[in-house]
């Protein structure tokens, strides 16, 4: 543990906003002066932090986004910022909690049905739990958001994108998940004391697996996952307090932390590295720190996904 905590230290250095500063040296303008006029964007999360700036950066190049968003009052306000902004009119809100799992697999339903294109969708929301909560449907909220969300509106929406010009799905996940291995079994977090924040990290491995995994199944859909660094977001301030408190200085914005997301969703450049890959700051990095105990074996990732698969059955109608 000593050996983990200081290679993390190192590591954790590199997502404050020096590091993004530093790494911006080497980042090449042209990739992100690309028009989107006509190329369709989902993001989750889009009224607040990561999501809103890349709503914005997309909206500024006429990319047509979707923002899919819990709080209307939020979402709206968001929205009417981002069009004044970016005087792009083709700014869509949709009202849904990520938690409430029937309604994730609905919703990604009646999207395929109602519209043509779907280009790019980002995994932005995510949420930290300080206690365990169950949703309706007896899931725990935190994996009903983080992974059972994220589960089913992928897989929803997959046929849509299949159809659609270069598509590609980001997923935005945390440094937490470098700790973690992944876990098959407890996925509910029913046994042992929990613990939101490293219950999340977990989530966030499940979320580079799932990413992984796709990347094999989905060969015409390219694949990535990205950590932002530690930015400076309300989700930050209200999760770990402390931590924002005595590190708000050196957080990145949230400019800064959407500057990958962005860069994977527009770039040409962003869809020649090779699909499942992890990203921080325009690079491929390594999704475990060195010499570390949380790779998991293909047969451990094929039971996870299958899990996965059997839990969101239960979700979709017959």
């Amino acid at each position: 543990p000593f050996f983990y905590s200081n290679v993390l230290i190192k590591y954790s250095i590199s997502y404050f906003k020096s590091a993004f500063l530093s790494a911006a040296k080497r980042f090449v303008e042209k990739d992100l002066e690309t028009s989107m006029a006509g190329r369709v964007f989902m993001i989750t999360g889009a009224n607040s932090g990561i999501g809103r700036a890349t709503a914005m950066a997309i909206a500024k190049r006429g990319g047509t986004v979707h923002m899919v968003c819990r709080n209307k009052d939020k979402a709206e306000e968001a929205r009417a910022d981002i069009v004044k902004e970016s005087g792009n009119k083709e700014i869509y809100v949709h009202i849904l909690d990520l938690s409430e799992t029937r309604k994730v697999w609905e919703f990604a339903d009646a999207f395929k049905k109602k519209y043509k294109t779907l280009n790019v969708l980002i995994n932005n929301a995510g949420c930290i739990m300080r206690e365990r909560d169950v949703n309706s449907d007896g899931l725990e909220k935190s994996f009903a958001t983080n992974v059972m969300g994220v589960y089913l509106l992928t897989k929803g929406l997959i046929p849509l994108m299949e159809k659609s010009a270069d598509p590609r799905v980001i997923t935005v996940t945390s440094g937490g998940m470098l700790v973690q291995k992944l876990r098959t079994g407890n996925l509910q977090t029913e046994i042992g004391r929990y613990d939101g924040t490293m219950v999340y990290a977990q989530h966030k491995r499940q979320q580079v697996v799932m990413t992984e995994q796709w990347a094999k199944t989905h060969s015409n859909i390219h694949f990535s996952v990205m950590h932002p660094g530690w930015v400076d977001t309300p989700a930050v301030a209200n999760a770990m307090p402390d931590f924002h408190q005595s590190m708000r200085d050196s957080l990145r914005t949230p400019e800064q932390g959407a500057d990958t997301v962005v860069w994977l969703a527009i770039s040409e450049s962003a869809a020649t590295k090779p699909s499942g890959s992890f990203f921080q700051d325009r690079r491929v990095v390594s999704a475990h720190l060195p010499l570390a105990w949380t790779h998991s074996s293909q047969l451990e990732q094929q039971q996870f996904m299958s899990l996965m698969e059997d839990l969101a059955k239960t979700f979709q109608p017959h």
